[in-house]
């Protein structure tokens, strides 16, 4: 596949390793464990899951990871993934900096509440979806362009 081609959101990518993806592979489930741990950090802290995902240690080395290994995937199934953690990560910040600019307002306080739940969940729902996506040799939905 080029970069020029398209995938239509709709479609699966087909699985078309052929088993030379163990390597990424590995290091897609490594990124998604990172991701988990900060996400259930959240949980059993005092933390906010949202807060723990975007500000945890994990995470970030995870987002690092992303960022390095991210040429290895090009135009593979696996480039979904890399995309789909990139994004959890990238709008779970963005809903915590709304969740911020609400809490400013102190009107907004009830809807920022209700923000970092929100995204908490949808962080949850996200790392929980993908990793079971990569246990089962499937790429991630990609978002209309």
């Amino acid at each position: 596949m080029t970069e020029a081609e398209v995938i239509p959101a709709h479609e699966p990518l087909e699985v078309r390793d052929g088993g030379d993806m163990d390597g990424p592979r590995a290091w897609c489930h490594v990124m998604y464990g990172l991701h988990a741990v900060s996400a259930v950090s959240g949980v059993l802290s005092a933390a906010t899951v949202v807060g723990a995902f975007v500000f945890g240690w994990p995470s970030i080395i995870a987002v690092i990871i992303n960022y390095v290994t991210s040429d290895r995937v090009r135009g593979t199934w696996l480039a979904t993934h890399w995309r789909w953690q990139l994004r959890t990560f990238w709008f779970a910040a963005l809903w915590l900096l709304i969740a911020g600019l609400l809490v400013v307002t102190l009107i907004g306080i009830p809807a920022a509440f209700l923000v970092i739940v929100g995204a908490g969940l949808w962080v949850l729902y996200r790392v929980i979806r993908g990793w079971l996506a990569l246990l089962d040799r499937r790429g991630m939905p990609q978002p209309a362009t």
